[in-house]
């Protein structure tokens, strides 16, 4: 039968039933067969030929037949996994309900009043074709997965059969090791099966029918108590699913082995279609969803040494129920370590790759999926997160992620990128190991519309950073807590800075402390604390090699002393804030001198008008995202968060701009809220963080090295930089400065906060990117908005 009369006689199908006004009997297999048995319809065919309106026709107007359709089409997908799919014809059968499915299953999702039925059993439906016993009797949502988990290791269909000869029976579906059948090699598992393209394309069909499924938390609102876990990943990641290891290992293995480039060859794309890469990119949205587990609400495996001889470390306490997860928090061979990260980070440097040689490379466009299954296994895997940050290879990650970070910066659409970005540096950056590798050269030159600077990758942070905050939207003000509190942590273990950087600091400081922007919101002076903070740690435990930050602290040492004699009487006040109104933005002064970006390198463009974007729900605070650590002597961290803070005996807080609840209380007592809810500032507010702004290093150095710097200036004539710097460079303040305060690190903690965050943001992002077919598209999703830029 040709493809017209096929799409005909489908299209004929759903025509009766959306005009059929009386129920259809299950048994009446003629009228049902129409949608599977003789049809040859592609995944876009049923998209085009089951519009949305009929669907919902259906359901409010015969529903009993949009209830028969589904069963009978998980019947079917069941007996295809009974059965092993032998004939071409069976096969066939199992995709064809797998793409219907796919298709009706949201607009099931989308009515609260169908919610529960495939959680319900069907009368009649035993666990097994034969025997019809209603006790056992499994929920269609059941069936449905199990059928799906099966049909992933279906020999001659999904996986290569390991039969020799067509003489032989098949494989027993029921007695098949499904581990044997592992898709890619990678962690626990040596052997690379020959690519399969029909294979890869019947993965991803029956992938994007699970994550169909999965995806009824598009149509809940998001809830405070991210704890409502999702019925159908809490099933399927369950031990009632036999083949739970080897497809999660499949998953992970199937993603870190993609390698786009074509075999290593440039422009190997352009002669070889790759099919691999929509197999790819479903794996990895199906392996993020399926991790979507609130860390902060359960309890996680242990980390100790134990090594065992499989693949997954065999810990107490058993860990998550989640099986995903579990599995995920247990890996921990080096070599899969080193797998994984190598995979990560080849395919996250994939878009830079293409500014080298332009098109040279398939460019992907799953980096933000990428992202947050790397999130997850440094949240979920504390042995990952120290594997990564053991050597430089850290450095792989953080490059693409700064990229992506700068490119983004001035896009409304990608604000979640940014977030998630920010997100994984803040959680690197609690780790001491982290300051230490940025010290290692930039010299990779990746085009960047950031100011070209030599120096180390401490410095490539800092500048991105301050383009983001200097150049970035609006809508990233929320996040300058956060990537300062980044700056702060590696700050005590940053060698040497170069003068790009340390000017850009400077600036930054100089933006922050002026009268309006401090005045203006209640937690702006956070951002001049952080600064602060940040040029003490330096000053007080890296001075030898940061010649260049002391010598623009020097140059810019008006700005300490406007902020030392910050004015804090009502009528200086109110100036202050009747100058904001006639001033432009803060941050869009140029008061720093942005050299001539990179040779090569785009401007960070908006976001072209129209562009979707969805909503995500607000991020915590910086206090609620982090817990604050001392350092101590021998380098481990002791939490401070239980104990009260006090601040040491020469009044230098240790950050006490952060203090408990009943502070932050009593800082809105001290500022006037006006009728109409306005926020103003009093004097005894600016009165009681001003007197605790921790001024008295840099306030020490000044006073030691300025008259000095004067003095060699006047005698010998100097206006050149060298010469002071040389002298700087050799100048020591031992013994001159306060008693060095402990180092303070704010770690990034769990929260049901950001696990709501990551739910709203990843499924943000597999609803704009499946397009084709556009499988949520104009359905009544809860759980974000669908915006245009």
């Amino acid at each position: 039968m040709g493809s017209a009369d096929s799409k005909l006689n489908f299209r004929k199908a759903v025509i009766q039933l959306t005009t059929k006004t009386q129920p259809v009997e299950a048994t009446d297999d003629a009228f049902w067969d129409q949608f599977w048995a003789d049809t040859a319809t592609s995944v876009q065919d049923v998209f085009a030929l089951v519009p949305a309106a009929e669907i919902r026709a259906v359901r409010e107007e015969s529903p009993s037949n949009l209830a028969t359709l589904c069963y009978k089409a998980v019947e079917k997908l069941v007996q295809g996994a009974e059965s092993g799919c032998h004939s071409e014809k069976e096969k066939q059968i199992v995709l064809n309900c797998s793409r219907l499915l796919t298709r009706v299953l949201p607009y099931i999702f989308e009515d609260p009043d169908w919610r529960g039925f495939f959680w319900s059993t069907v009368p009649g439906a035993g666990r097994a074709g034969g025997e019809d016993d209603d006790e056992n009797a499994r929920p269609l949502a059941e069936s449905l997965l199990l059928a799906i988990a099966d049909l992933l290791f279906c020999p001659d269909f999904t996986v290569q059969s390991h039969r020799r000869s067509t003489v032989d029976s098949a494989e027993d579906v029921h007695s098949l090791d499904s581990c044997e059948y592992i898709w890619e090699a990678g962690v626990g598992f040596a052997h690379s099966p020959q690519p399969n393209y029909i294979h890869d394309v019947n993965r991803m069909e029956l992938l994007k029918l699970l994550l169909t499924c999965f995806s009824e938390a598009m149509y809940l609102p998001p809830a405070p108590d991210s704890g409502s876990t999702n019925p159908w990943v809490q099933f399927f990641c369950s031990t009632e699913n036999r083949h739970a290891l080897p497809l999660f290992t499949s998953l992970l293995n199937t993603v870190c082995a993609y390698d786009p480039v074509g075999y290593g060859i440039p422009y190997n794309h352009l002669l070889f279609s790759d099919y691999r890469e929509p197999l790819v990119e479903e794996a990895a949205q199906v392996l993020i969803v399926t991790l979507d587990h609130d860390s902060a609400t359960s309890a996680s495996p242990t980390v100790d040494g134990t090594t065992t001889g499989t693949a997954m470390d065999d810990t107490d306490p058993p860990g998550p129920e989640n099986l995903f997860v579990n599995y995920l928090s247990r890996i921990h061979r080096e070599e899969d370590f080193q797998f994984i990260l190598k995979g990560i980070a080849r395919l996250l440097s994939n878009p830079l790759l293409q500014t080298y040689l332009p098109n040279s490379t398939k460019k992907i466009q799953f980096h933000q999926e990428l992202l947050v299954l790397f999130w997850k296994l440094c949240d979920f895997n504390k042995k990952f997160l120290f594997f990564v940050l053991k050597s430089s290879d850290v450095l792989d990650i953080l490059v693409p992620i700064l990229y992506f970070l700068n490119d983004a910066r001035a896009d409304q659409s990608r604000v979640g990128l940014m977030h998630i970005g920010v997100f994984i540096l803040l959680l690197l950056s609690g780790e001491r190991n982290f300051g230490v590798r940025l010290n290692k050269p930039y010299s990779v030159r990746v085009p960047m519309d950031i100011p070209v600077f030599t120096g180390t990758h401490a410095d490539l942070l800092i500048v991105v950073f301050h383009k983001i905050i200097t150049s970035g939207h609006q809508r990233l003000q929320p996040l300058f807590d956060c990537l300062l509190t980044i700056v702060v942590n590696v700050s005590p273990y940053l060698k040497s800075l170069s003068m790009v950087a340390a000017n850009k600091l400077l600036h930054l400081l100089e933006a922050f402390s002026t009268t309006w922007f401090l005045f203006s919101a209640a937690q702006n002076h956070h951002l001049v604390f952080f600064l602060l903070e940040a040029f003490n740690n330096i000053i007080q435990y890296q001075f030898d090699g940061n010649s260049n930050l002391v010598y623009a602290i020097i140059r810019k040492r008006s700005v300490f002393h406007q902020l030392a004699n910050l004015p804090t009487d009502p009528p200086a006040i109110h100036k202050a804030l009747q100058r904001r109104r006639r001033a432009p933005e803060p941050l869009s002064r140029t008061g720093s001198q942005e050299g001539a970006s990179m040779e090569g390198s785009r401007p960070a463009a908006p976001a072209e008008p129209g562009t979707l974007k969805t909503s995500l729900v607000a991020t915590p605070g910086i206090d609620k995202l982090t817990e604050k650590s001392q350092v101590s002597e021998d380098g481990t961290l002791r939490s401070l968060e239980s104990t009260s803070q006090q601040s040491s005996a020469d009044g230098s807080p240790a950050m006490e701009d952060q203090e408990p609840e009943q502070a932050w209380r009593e800082q809105r007592r001290l500022s006037s809220a006006s009728a109409s809810g306005q926020w103003s500032p009093t004097s005894e507010w600016v009165l009681s963080w001003k007197s605790k702004l921790p001024l008295q290093t840099i306030m020490r150095l000044l006073q030691v090295l300025v008259p000095q710097v004067e003095k060699i200036c006047i005698d010998k004539g100097l206006t050149d930089e060298s010469e002071i710097l040389r002298f700087l460079q050799h100048g020591t303040l031992v013994g001159l400065l306060p008693v060095p305060h402990p180092i303070l690190i704010r770690k990034y903690q769990a929260n049901s906060g950001t696990a709501m965050w990551f739910r709203t943001y990843m499924w943000g992002v597999i609803y704009l990117r499946n397009v084709d077919p556009p499988v949520w598209y104009d359905t009544d999703v809860k759980l974000f908005e669908i915006q245009r830029v």
